[in-house]
């Protein structure tokens, strides 16, 4: 009997915790209501599958959470705008409508036929500017964004003076490693030389051409230069800087387009490739100058230079291009040679019949008529003649500069102290409106003996 019951009880204690996990992993179930005649079912153990099975899992999974979750029917504040927003959505749609409309509008007058102002400014005719309503738009719709890409001005120098007081020839000189170049050492930092000849070089041929200077620097470093080169401004007529320079691919070029001088009388001489590129038959290439002393290239240059004004051909363009990719003063230098020996075989043709017989003027006088002699009676060339007016011009203007130095010297003097007296008195008045203080009335101050005026 004590074996039974101890049995029972081990038995009894064995299933209570069982139980207890049972009825702890069961959903509760939902309250119905009972009646009092139908008594609840007694409830019947469960089997050993069942209640392996009902065992809560301890595994949790997120997504499955979610999937779980029930909408409960309310409307997202994300699909519902306010009548501020909507009005804000309106108004953006009407504005790109508008600006869509105004860019065909803008299309369609970009491809409008060219005008009489716009030809001018291209310097071109109606028969070479684009045809076609999509090439007219396409090219100034280009020309909106090449507006920095171009020089600051459409026409970089003045008209020319009437006649004759204008050059008939106009001479575009570059100034970096042409006239001049620029040496750094750590004892004297940046030097700048100017190039042997370079004082007669530009004093000889202002006597034939209009000189510009035309560099790729800016004003601020290259008029310190050019105000030693020509302080009276007596040859020099123009300066061009970097602004009157255009760049195509990164590179300065210098578009003679926009110079206002006929082309046909423009020549230009450089150092750099790159800078001829728009115009290279009016351009003639000069090997750069390093700073080798007892240079010789720019002095050589003259003698062709020279000749070109001298003849006057219609065009200088036909004559560069003839000596493109040439040493220019070694090949004029022969056809000069050339052109002597012509003139004296025709002189000789003209004087052989009477030098046959004796009967000269040089013969009568006692003079010899060998071409080397000094006193040769062999008439000069044309272009020998020209030159020694122009090399005795050149002297005598020379000579005038020397004898007035003190007086031009004088005047440049005043010059520069009433520029920068102007710039000071420009520079006090902005400093003076900036504090706030009124000028004084101009009446008040002429009646006052000169009180109130600013002291410099």
């Amino acid at each position: 009997m004590f074996s039974v019951v101890l049995r029972g009880a081990v038995r009894t204690r064995s299933l209570a915790p069982r139980s207890v996990r049972y009825l702890a992993s069961q959903v509760p179930p939902k309250a119905t209501p009972t009646s009092p005649e139908q008594p609840p079912a007694p409830r019947s153990a469960p089997s050993a599958t069942a209640t392996t099975s009902s065992l809560p899992s301890l595994d949790f999974d997120p997504a499955e959470r979610l999937e779980r979750t029930e909408r409960t029917g309310a409307k997202s504040s994300k699909d519902s705008l306010s009548s501020i927003d909507r009005r804000k959505r309106y108004f953006a749609r009407v504005s790109l409508g508008l600006l869509a409309v105004a860019l065909g509008v803008q299309v369609l007058y970009l491809g409008r036929d060219w005008e009489a102002d716009e030809l001018a400014n291209k310097k071109t005719k109606i028969e070479d500017a684009p045809s076609g309503r999509w090439a007219r738009t396409k090219t100034r719709f280009t020309d909106l964004f090449d507006y920095f890409n171009k020089p600051a001005w459409t026409e970089l120098l003045p008209p020319p003076l009437p006649s004759p007081y204008q050059k008939p020839y106009t001479l575009l000189v570059s100034m970096d490693d042409l006239l001049i170049t620029s040496t750094w050492d750590r004892q004297k930092g940046w030097r700048t030389a100017k190039r042997p000849g370079i004082d007669y070089f530009l004093a000889y041929l202002s006597q034939f051409y209009e000189i510009v200077i035309f560099t790729s620097q800016h004003n601020y470093t290259a008029m310190p230069i050019l105000e030693k080169l020509d302080p009276y401004n007596y040859f020099i007529t123009y300066k061009l800087f970097r602004e009157a320079t255009r760049s195509v691919d990164g590179k300065i070029v210098k578009d003679l387009s926009y110079l206002n001088r006929d082309l046909s009388k423009v020549i230009l001489l450089d150092a750099h490739e790159e800078h001829i590129s728009a115009h290279p038959e009016n351009s003639i290439v000069i090997p750069k100058w390093t700073g080798t002393p007892g240079d010789k290239g720019l002095v050589a240059m003259i003698p062709f230079l020279e000749s070109i004004a001298i003849y006057k051909p219609p065009d200088v363009r036909p004559i560069i291009q003839a000596y493109h990719g040439k040493d220019i003063p070694l090949e004029y230098a022969k056809k000069e040679t050339e052109a002597r020996e012509r003139h004296i075989a025709e002189w000789k043709s003209r004087t052989k019949g009477l030098s046959s017989r004796g009967f000269t003027m040089s013969s009568l006088f006692g003079a010899s008529t060998e071409v080397g002699d000094s006193h040769s009676p062999i008439p000069p060339t044309y272009l020998e003649q020209k030159r020694a007016e122009a090399q005795r011009q050149y002297r005598e203007e020379q000579a005038h500069l020397a004898a007035h130095k003190a007086e031009f010297d004088k005047a440049l003097e005043e010059e520069n102290k009433r520029i920068a007296k102007e710039m000071s008195g420009s520079l006090l008045g902005f400093i003076e409106n900036m504090a706030g203080k009124k000028p004084q009335d101009e009446g008040n101050t002429a009646a006052g003996g000169g009180e109130g005026q600013v002291k410099h």
